[in-house]
């Protein structure tokens, strides 16, 4: 285990990062106090950012998962035919 303060471990921030990743745990201090921690990521942490993201929204409440993931995609109902939407369009632009 190592200890760093904020101004060190921003200006060599990439190494510790480095130690990190390879299961080194930082302190990581400001005026001799622990105020955060550097460390490998969990086992069960997805290894892409958009996995884990997604799964940390899951945890808070902000999405839910599927209820049956192997059931098919719902059918699609368009509102209206694209070629209307575009004339709707043209002409809600004309009037600038």
């Amino acid at each position: 285990m190592k200890a760093i303060g904020i101004k060190n471990l921003k200006n060599k921030l990439s190494e510790y990062v480095k130690l990190a990743a390879s299961g080194e745990v930082v302190l990581v201090t400001d005026r001799d106090q622990v105020v955060a921690e550097l460390g490998p990521p969990h086992p069960d942490r997805s290894p892409t950012v958009h996995d884990a993201l997604l799964a940390d929204s899951i945890r808070k409440g902000l999405v839910r998962p599927p209820v049956n993931r192997h059931a098919p995609l719902p059918a699609r109902h368009p509102v209206m035919p694209l070629r209307k939407m575009l004339e709707e369009l043209d002409h809600a632009r004309a009037d600038r």
